[in-house]
């Protein structure tokens, strides 16, 4: 779920942390869901009033996803509770430190699945390769090892509400229907 307020000059603010005051908006983080709601008035509806939301919302959320991934990224790099590099990233799950893999969208599936090697925690795949590397001081990195905690607990979140904006139209699966359909646009504190 995504949190929007409205301001005091009525446009519509996403609120990715969810800490803004005012009465919020929770919309499923659903492309499908935001655009519905963006252009059939169901944000006007649940703030009870018309709202200026932008255009290119859908895409700026995005953006936005991204960059907090980024961060938290950065966090845990410097708080030395995330690695790069397949062969650390390796030594990590086979040690048991490792609560989330972060992998290059853009690296190679029979890499990808290479490394995991029967690991069955949470893997996700939000930024590419350069932009992941970038994290870390490198060209680009295609394995990420992240520690448990805090840190490890929000990469996945916000990787999980990024991805689902990201699905392109008709491909959810029928548990995602279910919820998109009971949570579309709630209004509350």
């Amino acid at each position: 779920m995504i949190r929007f307020v409205v301001s005091p000059d009525r446009v519509l603010v996403p609120d990715l942390g969810a800490r803004l005051p005012g009465r919020g908006i929770w919309l499923s983080a659903v492309g499908d869901v935001v655009e519905t709601a963006r252009t059939r008035g169901g944000f006007a509806r649940a703030a009870r009033g018309p709202v200026s939301v932008p255009q290119d919302l859908l895409s700026g959320l995005q953006v936005a996803l991204l960059r907090r991934i980024g961060e938290q990224l950065g966090l845990a790099r410097r708080a030395g509770q995330a690695v790069a590099g397949y062969t650390k990233a390796r030594e990590w799950l086979e040690r048991g430190r490792a609560s989330l893999v972060v992998q290059a969208a853009d690296g190679s599936v029979e890499e990808r699945q290479r490394l995991l090697g029967g690991w069955t925690g949470p893997v996700v795949a939000p930024l590419e390769a350069a932009a992941l590397g970038g994290i870390f001081g490198r060209d680009h990195a295609v394995h990420v090892a992240v520690a448990p905690g805090q840190l490890a607990e929000r990469i996945r979140l916000e990787s999980e509400r990024l991805a689902g904006l990201r699905t392109p139209p008709g491909e959810l699966n029928a548990g995602d229907r279910g919820r998109a359909g009971r949570s579309k646009v709630q209004a509350g504190r």
